[in-house]
């Protein structure tokens, strides 16, 4: 959807209301990197913010909700977990065409790709690996009453209603059938284990999730795309930012594509030691948790894809080639499931 499919003057009344003085001219235009929810950059001039909105067409049931991320973000702010402050949430789809909620705009750099963290130094790279993991353990360790954020969400059987959320999502926009996905799911349900350490979970922490400073590459300023962020277990964080964790002469996680598979980043097993060691917790095993990590990031990769079908998305690279990344994460899930040491999920 271009910039023209804004109605830019009822945003920028808008917009002066939730600022509290006169807005002017704005310029929208999209910022690219993401590819679920279309983010643009808002100015008059004066004045920088981002715009989130959920994505055009095929939208799966009870996903990409603008409150959400509103309220965490909302929370957090001021915590020692870096986000953005929020500036406000329009649920009135006559602005731009759907709920959407405006922040301030950061300044920083994003790492996307492996040419993007290739410019860092071994050194940067395994100093912003250490402010990663000390960021997520943040995160985790935040007490949800303290931020308004008790009763947000049910950690206690958070996992099981996970699986029939993401399998529920998998039928609303499968393309076309996976036998993969059946077998995970059969699996992962024998075999979920019960929420040890609740508490927020961000549901898609990694590397290209995060603003740096321009100066000094190791700090963060910003997390960001809050929108499967609830109360639950926190150990499926730490799953998502393994699944993107890429080691090299391995098989890369199709999104991130090698990104963390350079000198100066540490090992996956390394990431696992260091956060259990900064949370002062046991993790005995995590292969439930990355085989379920790998599960969801092909079915949020299907609906991308679907969407793509049917014409709801741009044509750009980035969204070609998800139904061949589908497989591939499907195929990743079922081979650290076959050799795991949890029986159940060896099948």
């Amino acid at each position: 959807m271009g910039v023209g499919d804004f109605r830019v003057g009822a945003l920028r009344r808008w917009l002066a209301e939730q600022v509290g003085e006169e807005v002017g001219e704005l310029s929208v235009e999209p910022i690219d990197g993401g590819r679920s929810n279309p983010t643009y950059e808002v100015t008059d001039g004066r004045g920088f913010w981002v715009l989130r909105r959920p994505p055009f067409g095929h939208v799966l049931p009870t996903a990409h909700d603008m409150g959400r991320e509103h309220r965490v973000l909302s929370a957090l702010f001021g915590t020692g977990v870096p986000v953005p402050r929020v500036v406000g949430l329009c649920r009135d789809e006559t602005v731009v065409g759907a709920p959407f909620y405006v922040m301030d705009r950061i300044d920083g750099i994003a790492l996307r790709t492996q040419e993007d963290t290739a410019r860092l130094t071994a050194g940067q790279r395994a100093g912003l690996a250490d402010r990663m993991i000390e960021t997520l353990v943040r995160l985790h360790e935040v007490a949800p009453a303290s931020v308004g954020l008790a009763g947000w969400g049910r950690p206690s059987d958070y996992l099981e209603r996970q699986l029939k959320r993401w399998h529920a999502q998998w039928e609303a926009s499968t393309t076309r059938p996976r036998p993969q996905v059946e077998e995970l799911l059969r699996r992962l349900t024998a075999t979920a284990p019960p929420c040890t350490y609740p508490g927020i979970v961000h549901g898609d922490f990694k590397i290209d999730n995060l603003l740096l400073d321009r100066a000094d590459p190791t700090r963060i300023v910003g997390v960001l795309d809050w929108e499967m962020s609830t109360l639950g277990d926190t150990l499926t964080d730490l799953g998502i930012l393994c699944s993107f964790w890429d080691q090299e002469g391995e098989f890369h996680n199709p999104i991130t594509a090698g990104a963390t598979a350079l000198p100066g980043f540490p090992s996956r097993r390394e990431v696992v030691e260091k956060y259990a060691a900064a949370r002062g917790i046991d993790i005995a095993d995590l292969d439930w948790y990355m085989v379920f990590a790998d599960f969801k990031i092909a079915v949020i990769l299907e609906g991308i894809h679907a969407r793509r079908m049917q014409g709801h998305t741009d044509d750009s690279a980035r969204f070609k080639g998800l139904d061949v990344m589908v497989d591939a994460l499907l195929d990743r899930a079922l081979e650290l499931g076959s050799r795991s040491v949890i029986a159940g999920l060896r099948g």
